[in-house]
């Protein structure tokens, strides 16, 4: 194995390497953290704080995350392959430091926008990292498995965070406490990626170099960026599945507190409603994403989208906390099913000499899907009513589902492996 100074020969997989695979695992803890406390608090703060009543002018943070987020995931993987997986890790938390900071102090909620600018960047920067910084250290085999320990930790901690945003909001007022927890979550990652997180970057390029006779030609990233998008039928379905789960997520996100408080919920049951979602999600995928290693990745994304439009209706026609719960957990099964499983799919068919590109084009296209979400929300809700917005993406997310089912091919290894390009 190659040395480089005094650091330890690199070997891949996650026995190997499990400390700095569970250090990954807790700085993603805290960039879910970050997130999650606007989940519960921020559409509530827009009409209590900042007077807005247009839906449409609600979810344009959504709008503005989205968009920030999917550009930063699309730099995320050319940059790390140019200076390395470390700094940028450490660029997107100190992007995101200034968030809480620019909340809790706006004058008006053009600022609330600028900060969730930031707040994309810094999710697209770390959590395209965290990911990609597992994946080199997994090497090909259980890929599936570290994709769901690494969204487990992520969503569990946006569930946790958000009942606690909501408890604190409840408690003490839905401007300051919230965004306090926010700031520590931002610093603490800042530290642990800045003081003991090592560089992964020579795990990518040992993997590569034994892949060596597989890989042929290196695509440029604009080749990357149409076989991701378009050319490559299951990387074209992975990508659309994506954008439309996350469509359905920034619905979520915007109207369902909206929705719950429009029928007399308080606030904190509202955020109990909303953590449920994000709850199962995350710790469902310690179950699915190994599970997508043994059965192949198609069958999960297929019943996952479809899993999540039944439960999307589901909100529709049930009443109360306890109906409305239990759609809330299948909509997080089903994401669940969808979220580790696609992350593992694209690197299963991208060659390690051009999976961090590949990775940042699917996940441009997948966070993309909240500035969709949360626009075409944000009309339909204002034209027709909240109800017709989410039947929509709900009948939105069905469709998506049977894309995957026609064009989708299987690519896990063994199972009908997809070829990259020659």
């Amino acid at each position: 194995m190659d040395r480089a100074g005094e650091a330890p020969p690199v070997r891949l997989g996650l026995r190997a390497n499990w400390r700095q695979f569970a250090l990954l695992v807790v700085v993603n803890v805290f960039v879910g953290g970050l997130v999650g406390v606007e989940r519960a608090v921020l559409p509530v703060l827009a009409e209590t704080g900042f007077g807005i009543a247009s839906r449409t002018a609600i979810l344009s943070f959504i709008v503005a995350f989205g968009l920030a987020k999917a550009a930063a995931n699309l730099l995320a993987g050319g940059l790390s392959d140019r200076f390395s997986r470390k700094p940028v890790l450490i660029a997107g938390w100190l992007v995101g430091l200034p968030v809480p900071i620019l909340i809790m102090a706006a004058p008006g909620w053009d600022w609330v926008v600028l900060a969730n600018i930031l707040l994309g960047l810094n999710q697209g920067l770390c959590w395209s990292l965290t990911v990609i910084m597992k994946v080199d250290l997994t090497g090909p085999a259980r890929r599936g498995l570290a994709m769901g320990l690494n969204e487990a930790a992520g969503y569990g901690a946006v569930a946790g965070s958000a009942f606690a945003a909501a408890a604190l909001a409840e408690a003490f007022g839905v401007r300051f406490h919230p965004f306090l927890l926010a700031l520590g979550f931002a610093l603490t990652g800042l530290v642990l990626s800045a003081v003991l997180v090592r560089e992964t970057l020579p795990y990518a390029r040992h993997e590569a170099e034994l892949q060596a006779g597989s890989a042929g030609r290196k695509p440029g990233f604009g080749q990357v960026f149409l076989l991701a998008s378009w050319r490559n039928r299951s990387l074209f379905s992975v990508s659309q599945a994506g954008l439309v789960n996350n469509l359905n997520d920034g619905m979520v996100w915007g109207l369902f507190p909206l929705f719950f408080a429009g029928r007399g919920l308080d606030l904190v049951t509202v955020g109990g409603l909303v953590a449920v979602y994000p709850a199962v999600w995350g710790f469902g995928q310690l179950v699915t994403g190994g599970l997508s290693d043994r059965v192949g990745r198609k069958g999960p994304v297929v019943a996952g989208m479809w899993l999540q439009a039944a439960a999307i209706g589901g909100v529709l026609v049930g009443w109360g906390a306890g109906p409305w719960a239990l759609a809330m957990g299948l909509l997080g099964l089903g994401t669940a099913l969808v979220y580790p499983t696609l992350l593992a799919a694209v690197s299963d068919i991208a060659h390690p000499g051009w999976r961090a590109s590949a990775v940042g084009v699917y996940r441009l296209w997948r966070d993309t899907g909240y500035a969709v979400g949360a626009i075409l929300a944000g009309v339909l809700a204002d034209l027709f009513g909240v109800p017709w917005a989410i039947g929509g993406v709900a009948a939105l997310t069905f469709i998506s589902g049977l894309v995957v089912a026609v064009r989708m091919g299987e690519s896990l290894p063994g199972k009908g492996r997809i070829p990259g390009p020659a």
